[in-house]
């Protein structure tokens, strides 16, 4: 069955990327003026996949399928899931308040040093909290995999470098 899973997205990530090189080929170049989607960026306006909630399924897939889920598993597995999906869902509701509050201001306003820090302790309180829901619901999944699994695992489910965090820009913390 896991391999069948496999076999089928890999095959609908070979048809998926085949249409889309298909499709940028026959494409019309940009007419002069036109916005590029790094334009698109710096004026803060949606891309494809600019949401966490829009890649949240294929990134469960694809640790699923990297893990090699058991029926055993199974119930540990959805407890991991459906955490990383309503944490998703979560910074998906704040990365709209957060563009709506920025498309209201009128002009480009500098908060003072006392709301950035603000803001920046309400950042790390809730990343705080979203780390320990996700930590409660890791261990038992980690706990019922097998040496093998662990070993996927631990490069998989481990935090990446270059996810945001206290140093995600890269600047160190004495």
């Amino acid at each position: 069955m896991n391999k069948l899973l496999a076999s089928t997205l890999v095959s609908i990530g070979l048809t998926t990327a085949a249409a889309s090189l298909v499709m940028a080929q026959t494409a019309a170049p940009p007419a002069p003026g036109a916005q590029t989607q790094q334009g698109a960026r710096h004026q803060h306006q949606p891309r494809a996949f600019s949401m966490p909630g829009e890649r949240i399924e294929a990134r469960l897939a694809y640790i699923k399928t990297a893990l090699k889920i058991t029926d055993a598993q199974q119930a540990q597995w959805n407890a991991f899931a459906d955490t990383l999906r309503k944490q998703a869902s979560a910074r998906d509701k704040q990365i709209q308040a957060r563009r709506g509050q920025m498309k209201q201001r009128t002009e480009r306003q500098r908060p003072n040093a006392i709301a950035q820090l603000e803001r920046r302790q309400q950042l790390h309180t809730a990343m705080l909290a979203s780390l320990n829901e996700r930590l409660a619901v890791q261990k038992p999944l980690y706990a019922a995999l097998t040496d093998e699994q662990k070993q996927v695992a631990d490069r998989v489910l481990a935090p990446r470098h270059g996810q945001r965090g206290p140093n995600h820009r890269g600047k160190r913390m004495a």
